[in-house]
């Protein structure tokens, strides 16, 4: 998408200088935006009250300040919510503000839609609609920031989308949280289905981010159930290239297995998963499913603990989500799709 504007929330500051020029307001109107932004995590302007009129309307003019809206929110029990965010185009993308004791994680979209279509999540029901860009990745993140009423402590990029499919703009984005933002490299974490050519781009940064692998399957011809032909590598090829990502950026991967009833969880998938992450040095995230499609079914509590007592004896590391968000539509893409469904 050809966008009309920039975006306020990733423009640097030397852009912001030379907008000042332009506009011929004073240096110094640059530093105040800037660090209310970064500073102060604000989406727009109009709470800097010692900013002129002036300057607030030509920012209005040239900047997207913001360029979404929250559009709902939907909360839990337990305090998780999600927000869905109004785009400047009329689509929608999630962001979920996630509580895990004193922490607050945000996790958030990368597409609007997407290309891979694992055929248990909400998110890719619909095909790939757009790529987001650097800048809305970052009012998502201030969003989020804003329900907290601070920055957050950690970043998953876990949301809508295929985050490896827009390297361009991810990384982008992972540059200005980590840079302008100050959020420590080791606190986000990058999501993939396994898509190789994005795991190689992911290694070539050389830095401390955290990588999520998708693999839900020992085998291919398990995770074939799962995950259609386009975008689907096999299991030893993603298992290399994660490991070449480990060794790039010194840190060890997480396995995320979806675990599904009849398809992924006999006690023979949990054997071959542990074995395969002790040999690689991973670690595992089980992840009971999360029930979107009548196609599938959440295997039984006594099912989910043998999988991971079976796990667990291979020497593999191990551990089960918590699970949160229950009542705020909580599975990936599945607050989007409810408003989908209704305008149809």
């Amino acid at each position: 998408m050809a966008f009309e504007k920039e975006f306020l929330v990733s423009a640097s500051s030397k852009q912001l200088e030379e907008w000042c020029a332009k506009r011929g307001f004073p240096r110094f109107r640059s530093d105040q935006i800037f660090r209310h932004i970064h500073d102060k995590l604000a989406l727009n302007v109009e709470s800097l009250s010692s900013l002129p009129k002036a300057v607030k309307e030509a920012l209005a003019e040239d900047f997207y300040a913001p360029s979404s809206t929250i559009d709902a929110v939907a909360g839990s029990p337990d305090e998780v919510e999600k927000l869905r965010l109004a785009l400047c185009d009329g689509e929608m993308i999630e962001v979920a503000v996630i509580p895990m004791n004193e922490k607050r994680t945000l996790c958030l979209s990368t597409q609007i839609g997407c290309p891979v279509g694992c055929r248990f999540c909400a998110s890719g029901a619909n095909g790939l609609v757009r790529n987001l860009s650097c800048g809305e990745i970052i009012e998502e993140f201030l969003y989020g920031c804003s329900r907290i009423g601070a920055k957050c402590d950690n970043i998953v990029f876990m949301g809508i989308g295929e985050g490896l499919l827009n390297t361009k703009e991810l990384f982008a984005a992972l540059e200005k949280l980590t840079g302008d933002f100050g959020m420590s490299p080791r606190r986000i974490t990058v999501s993939t289905s396994g898509y190789i050519p994005g795991m190689e781009k992911f290694a070539s940064l050389k830095r401390e981010y955290n990588l999520a692998v998708s693999l839900h399957a020992p085998d291919d011809v398990t995770r074939a159930k799962l995950i259609p032909d386009a975008l689907r590598y096999p299991v030893g090829d993603i298992l290399e290239a994660a490991d070449n990502w480990s060794r790039s950026s010194g840190r060890q991967y997480t396995l995320e297995y979806t675990l599904i009833s009849g398809i992924n969880d006999s006690v023979d998938h949990a054997e071959r998963l542990g074995k395969l992450a002790y040999r690689h040095h991973a670690k595992i995230n089980l992840i009971p499913y999360n029930d979107t499609s009548s196609q599938f079914r959440r295997p039984a509590l006594r099912d989910i603990e043998r999988f991971e007592e079976t796990v667990a004896a291979t020497g593999a590391r191990v551990t089960r989500r918590v699970e949160k968000g229950k009542g705020a539509a909580a599975a990936c893409g599945q607050l989007r799709a409810e408003k989908r469904h209704k305008e149809q």
